[in-house]
């Protein structure tokens, strides 16, 4: 198995949650979406309590959770980005 290093950024309640912005992680580089937000959580188990109300994005795209494969390359940025709220 292949892994990569890649940039997760968290947003708004992901960032309070997990107790930073930004970190480097080591992933498989190609994984389900879902099995790449169990590896997020197992690094900060308090995101589970926002699972049904997060996005993650992979260089920029909108993946849903679920068993949509990811392929990730060295240096992709993942975005944990929960609703936002405004007007």
């Amino acid at each position: 198995m292949t892994y990569v290093e890649v940039t997760v950024l968290y947003f708004a309640k992901s960032s309070e949650l997990a107790g930073t912005r930004e970190e480097l992680l080591t992933l498989p580089a190609q994984l389900t979406s879902l099995e790449l937000w169990h590896a997020i959580v197992q690094k900060h188990p308090r995101l589970e309590s926002i699972q049904e109300q997060i996005v993650l994005a992979v260089e920029q795209q909108y993946v849903e959770l679920g068993q949509q494969v990811v392929c990730l390359r060295h240096g992709d940025e993942v975005a944990v980005v929960p609703p936002l709220s405004g007007g």
